[in-house]
């Protein structure tokens, strides 16, 4: 029988009254879970105000922040895709999130749709037991003789990349972001699984990253032809070539050789472990832990260099200390790297480094699920299924003296504000879910700095708003970084 418009008109005010009803109970289910938190009192139907978050998120979240600060508690509330939200301004309800990640508590998801972009089975999800002995096994990567090797790399891929810039701005002023990001993916690729990729899998995990990437910023739509869906994709197809990367790595780690990148060290340590104590692992498994390395390094690494260029340019006596600093231990002319021993004796050029973190944290938000209705307050609950944002950012500019003014001096050792105010700097994260390889990206932020430095002139390209926040989905400036570069030695090292 065909169904034609007189048999569909009788029913439509039932189906409107329906729809009203169902956004009427939308609306007081907000409302409920909001109770007397700042934020929107109205909120579009389930999509909630994701628009204005995806067209412009600098403006969203520095509502969010406005509202945060307006009250006593630290805390505002949204709506975006059917879930509700709360943004986290204070640092010790920051840190009460941190300390209370555990299955009957908060579930760190990385990105507001996490388990739907980067799978189920991924470092920052795990708990308990499995989430110790995993990183455990993954401290070895992190020792002064892994740094090491990672350090006479990433020097390597540093100087090519500034040779190249250096010929691109013959003719005038370049952006850095996008230079930044490509030399940090080579970086990442080489110390992270070595020889383990040839330069066709190079290319394809570039194309890869950049669909991942493009999909972070875009609403969560899993349907062909949607940036989320190539984005999700993506993430299989990396995870599969980093899984064959780390077999690879265990069969040479078995012949003995002496390891060359990140997943050596690990394969390394595993099978020393496994012949006392046998466990199981396998290759899938770790290929999404290097992904979740590759992600936690990549993008925050890119935003702290270009802080770093905008910073130094902004204070010369700074950029003096450092090329004064640097030269003391490093002569480019003397063609060798720069040792893990020479970088630990930089003092000035660490608290630089940390400093551009604090002021500038990559990551400014580490989103969370309330996996249970969690009393956050006296006087407030999160709801089961809440999204909590705690502000690492925010949290920079709490404590610290004169918090918004470029200071490296307060991680002198004379002043050892990172210790008196150590709970407000949250840029690597707390508890048990804190970033395992902080001293790798310290030192790769310190190792641009002093080359950079050291090698290259640099001014800004300045025009009206240039260093305004963007998302990214790291922050970065908004003109994309954009500067005026020359030669500064007389000849590049040769890095021998």
């Amino acid at each position: 029988m065909e169904l034609t418009w007189s048999m569909v008109t009788p029913y439509i005010p039932y189906i409107i009254s329906i729809l009203a009803l169902l956004l009427l109970l939308e609306q007081i289910s907000y409302l409920k879970k909001k109770r007397f938190l700042p934020g929107p009192t109205f909120v579009f139907p389930f999509i909630g105000n994701a628009i204005s978050l995806v067209t412009n998120p600098t403006k969203f979240w520095d509502l969010q922040s406005s509202h945060a600060k307006s009250t006593p508690l630290g805390i505002s509330a949204n709506y975006i895709i059917g879930r509700y939200i709360l943004y986290i301004y204070s640092s010790d309800l920051s840190h009460k999130i941190f300390a209370n990640v555990r299955p009957d508590a908060f579930h760190l998801v990385g990105h507001p749709f996490g388990k739907k972009l980067f799978g189920e089975h991924n470092l920052i999800y795990m708990f308990g037991q499995d989430h110790k002995d995993l990183r455990r096994r993954i401290a070895p990567n992190f020792t002064h003789r892994a740094l090491q090797t990672y350090t006479n790399i990433q020097q390597r891929i540093i100087l090519k990349h500034l040779v190249c810039w250096l010929k691109k701005s013959e003719n005038g002023s370049i952006p850095l972001r996008i230079l930044c990001r490509d030399m940090n993916l080579e970086t990442s690729q080489t110390v992270f699984v070595g020889p383990y990729l040839n330069e066709e899998s190079r290319k394809r995990f570039n194309t890869d990253y950049s669909f991942f990437n493009v999909g972070l910023m875009k609403l969560p739509i899993d349907f062909p032809g949607f940036a989320f869906r190539n984005a999700r994709l993506a993430v299989g197809r990396l995870v599969e070539t980093l899984a064959g990367c780390a077999e690879e790595s265990e069969k040479k780690m078995k012949s003995g050789e002496e390891p060359t990148c990140l997943i050596d060290f690990w394969m390394q340590e595993n099978l020393r472990e496994s012949s006392e104590k046998p466990f199981e692992y396998s290759f899938p498994e770790i290929g999404g832990h290097l992904f979740d390395f590759l992600f936690a390094s990549q993008d925050a690494s890119t935003s702290s260099l270009l802080w770093a260029v905008v910073f130094l340019d902004k204070h010369p006596r700074v950029l003096d200390r450092v090329r004064k600093e640097v030269a003391k231990y490093w002569v480019p002319q003397n063609d060798a790297v720069i040792t893990g021993e020479q970088l630990r004796e930089m003092k000035y050029t660490e608290a630089v480094a940390r400093e551009v973190v604090r002021i500038r944290a990559p990551a400014t938000m580490v989103p969370h699920i309330a996996g249970v209705d969690f009393p956050l307050t006296k006087d407030y609950v999160i709801p089961k299924g809440t999204i909590v944002f705690p502000s690492v950012f925010d949290s920079s500019f709490q404590g610290f003296t004169d918090p918004d003014r470029f200071d490296p001096d307060r991680f002198m050792e004379d002043r050892q504000e990172d210790r008196v105010y150590k709970k407000n700097f949250l840029a690597f994260g707390a508890g048990a879910h804190q970033c395992v390889g902080q001293r790798y990206a310290i030192n790769h932020l310190m190792l641009f700095i002093a080359m950079f430095a050291t090698l290259v002139d640099f001014k800004r390209d300045e025009t009206d708003g240039c260093d305004e926040i963007a998302y990214v989905p790291t922050i970065v400036p908004k003109d994309d970084c954009r500067v005026f570069l020359s030669q500064r030695c007389t000849r590049f090292p040769t890095l021998s």
